[in-house]
């Protein structure tokens, strides 16, 4: 998945570098625009409080950060980025085709931009704490429809693990405040990204978290 990230360079006209290193979020993030967050889960327990620290502060100042997946996972105790995402991990699905609609409101986002009102698409669909729907600052993007596949997999019914219901986003943005936050859960298998709308959606994702000009 990381290799898949970095070759997009060429599509997002930026240069995209690749780093496991908490420390760098302290001695070289302030040269970068936007933060991919892929698949990081309870980042509570690889971080220390400065760096988490030096996130917030940078994303403040106008960085942008975008969330793969998992990256919404057990994330409760960073207050900050529990709040700036709404919502936290309950269960999840098998890799399954479902139904997606565009959110109406959305529909000239560049990340979602000339797909139709709904399309079949291919992900391991994951079920949130809460919806973002309404709340001030969100915007969603994308829902799937719990009636087109099996919302929670056996391994979570067996743990009480609860779908969303008809209210179910799956991609979404927050600009409270002026920020650029986008979290997306396609991308815990690189099948769910390695499509021609994939590619857009993170394409025009991370170009859209940097403030840059849509590629299309």
């Amino acid at each position: 998945m990381n290799g898949w990230l970095a070759r997009l360079s060429d599509d997002l006209g930026m240069q995209v570098d690749i780093s496991e290193t908490p420390k760098d979020l302290q001695t070289i993030l302030g040269h970068y625009k936007v933060l991919v967050m892929n698949n990081c889960n309870e980042l509570t327990t690889l971080m220390d409080a400065s760096q988490l620290k030096a996130v917030e502060d940078w994303y403040k100042k106008g960085g942008g950060i975008v969330s793969l997946h998992a990256a919404l996972v057990h994330q409760t105790k960073w207050a900050w980025f529990s709040d700036l995402a709404g919502c936290d991990f309950d269960s999840d699905s098998e890799y399954l085709e479902a139904k997606v609609s565009v959110d109406p409101a959305a529909k000239n986002h560049p990340t979602v931009k000339d797909h139709g009102d709904s399309f079949l698409y291919s992900a391991d669909w994951t079920n949130h704490t809460a919806s973002v729907t309404g709340k001030p600052g969100f915007q969603v993007l994308l829902r799937v429809d719990e009636i087109s596949y099996d919302a929670v997999r056996s391994y979570f019914k067996q743990r009480n693990g609860k779908a969303m219901g008809a209210d179910h986003p799956i991609a979404w943005t927050n600009t409270l405040n002026d920020g650029r936050f986008l979290y997306t859960e396609l991308g815990h298998d690189v099948r769910s990204l390695d499509t021609p709308f994939g590619r857009q959606h993170i394409v025009e994702a991370i170009r859209w978290a940097a403030r840059a000009e849509t590629a299309k």
